[in-house]
């Protein structure tokens, strides 16, 4: 099982869906005495990003602080771009975060034959009816807000929907040839009542029922009829459904049901510099532009696993973003500060060079080594030390040497100031060698042997920089991928806008040659590390094999995120 977030939902935390429910469940509430019963209902089409991650974790993580029950349920009554790949990964995904539906693992096709028959008493008692109109016509009767909607085939008799509506289950008609529609009130300002469509015709085989059924519920329809056979009370979802609403209430009242649970809906979570929308995202994946749903660039929770994010990380940033009415976007550097966060508390440290250059001590002896004692991590002594070796050659930053420095550079430069090897022991620059090119290929310097540690043995003040450095007798080599944002414009979901214009070239720098501690040659998924001086950095789970090691960059050091 996942970690636990940081600063989970406690009795003391309340938002305006723990004010609904605590009046639900007091003396005389909608559902006083009933155990508080939520479900989170994924449609199996994609895999789930972050912006689902925060209807996850309030719909469980309400359950929990209630002690109540949370259901899984997917959604599949549009079979369309369902796949079984979908229903495994969104499983994946959610233990990965730490949740468990336990098992209430239920999918929409369950009640297929329980929603038509249900349908089928509305029919009977006059509540709705077969249409014929096309998919033209029903937008060009659906009218406006001074104009009511009109259908030709409202006032079909009872009888008659219900012998058709039979012949559409048994196929007899093409795609888009008739819907059933609710009868509700053509006039009504809420376009979602205009006698909506409850269900339609698709002859397209479903990954769990195959072709038993070529008639579908609606969502609208389906989701209040699931949520009162499963006994869930409070149905959380997201803004966009505060329009269907009524619509919900209608099917619950209208229809024979065990329960009558309550909708109640949340602003859902917007970041900048990416897109939360399932059909972009596929684009992105079918088109190309990424390596996969799980492109560490990708907003999918797979994507931000494979990049490092930690499932505290992850729940710790919807718990602090809260659960508004009023849409908003959060900054997407506060994601990476919640991890940040989490990464400083647990991850290992080590010594790793992305661009090498070697640096040749050149007055410690040829053939000698020696070991170092450090710390893996400050925040967590109960994790103790590692052992570095230390020898004449070893490997420095390209950036860590100027020939000729700028101003205030207290790195290494011929005759600079002295500079600590972090650790290890104090070294002033002498010199360097290029090749034909003009490019640096050797560094030397001279070493202090009474400054063991980097702490002179005067005491005197070192006004140079710390350096990390990696031995050049047995460093490991390893790729390194330098992620960015996947699009450089804060806002690329905007309506007048191309998302795919809006990517950012830059979003992915692969580096080769990387020098890293010896120590991580056995380093094995998931294992996330600080590179000292970096970033944080994570083995990446599909491509890091023994002999070729393979690190994603999670989140650089510096955090511009203000509180």
């Amino acid at each position: 099982m996942a970690e636990e977030s940081k600063t989970p939902i406690t009795e003391e935390s309340k938002n305006f869906i723990h004010q609904f429910i605590d009046e639900d469940i007091a003396e005389g509430g909608r559902f006083q005495g009933m155990t508080v019963h939520t479900r989170f209902p994924p449609e199996p089409n994609g895999y789930l990003h972050i912006g689902h991650c925060k209807a996850l974790c309030i719909n469980f993580s309400t359950a929990e602080k209630y002690g109540g029950l949370c259901n899984l349920r997917f959604d599949d009554t549009n079979p369309s771009k369902e796949d079984t790949e979908f229903v495994d990964a969104i499983q994946e995904d959610i233990h990965w975060l730490g949740f468990d539906w336990g098992d209430r693992l239920f999918y929409g096709s369950d009640y297929f034959e329980k929603t038509y028959e249900l349908a089928e008493e509305l029919i009977k008692k006059g509540l709705a009816y077969v249409c014929e109109l096309t998919p033209e016509e029903f937008r060009e009767y659906r009218g406006d807000v001074n104009t009511p909607a009109r259908s030709p085939w409202r006032d079909r008799p009872i009888e008659e929907s219900l012998d058709l509506f039979r012949r559409m289950r048994s196929g007899e008609f093409p795609n888009g040839a008739m819907t059933l529609r609710a009868k509700i009130d053509l006039t009504s300002g809420n376009f979602n009542m205009r006698d909506p469509v409850l269900y339609r015709i698709n002859h397209t085989h479903h990954h769990r029922q195959g072709n038993k059924w070529c008639i579908y519920p609606m969502y609208d329809f389906a989701h209040p009829i699931q949520d009162a056979l499963e006994g869930i009370t409070h149905s959380l979802c997201s803004l966009e459904f505060e329009a269907h609403r009524p619509l919900y209430d209608w099917v619950i009242a209208n229809c024979d049901l065990p329960s009558k649970p309550r909708q109640i809906e949340f602003a859902r979570l917007g970041i900048n510099y990416t897109v939360m929308s399932k059909r972009k995202l596929r684009a992105l994946v079918e088109d190309g532009k990424v390596s996969g749903w799980d492109d560490p660039r990708m907003p999918t929770l797979c994507g931000l696993r494979r990049r490092g994010y930690t499932p505290a990380s992850i729940r710790n940033f919807c718990e602090r973003i809260g659960v508004a009415k009023a849409s908003s976007t959060v900054e997407f550097s506060f994601l990476e500060h919640c991890l940040r966060e989490d990464l400083n508390e647990t991850a290992r440290r080590v010594m790793a060079v992305i661009r090498p250059v070697k640096l040749v001590i050149t007055n410690y002896p040829e053939g000698q080594s020696e070991t170092f004692e450090v710390e893996n991590n400050p925040n967590r002594p109960e994790d103790g030390n590692r052992t570095i070796t230390f020898s004449r050659e070893i490997y420095v930053e390209a950036e860590d040497f100027l020939e000729t420095p700028v101003p205030k550079y207290k790195r290494l430069y011929p005759d600079g100031p002295e500079c600590r090897l972090k650790g290890a022991y104090l070294i002033k620059c002498t010199g360097c060698k290029k090749d034909e090119s003009g490019s640096v290929v050797e560094i030397y310097a001279t070493y202090d042997p009474e400054s063991r540690g980097g702490n002179p043995a005067d005491g005197r003040k070192v006004k140079g920089a710390t350096i990390h450095w990696v031995d050049a007798a047995t460093a490991v080599d390893a790729e390194c991928r330098l992620y960015d944002n996947l699009f450089s414009d804060p806002a690329p979901d905007a309506a007048d806008k191309n998302f795919l214009d809006c990517m950012n070239p830059d979003s992915l720098e692969v580096v080769t040659g990387c020098k890293v501690e010896a120590g991580l040659a056995d380093a094995v998924v998931p294992a996330n590390f600080q590179f000292m001086r970096v970033g944080y950095f994570c083995l990446d789970s599909k491509d890091s094999k023994p002999g070729h090691l393979v690190f994603n960059r999670s989140v650089g050091l510096k955090d511009s995120f203000k509180m």
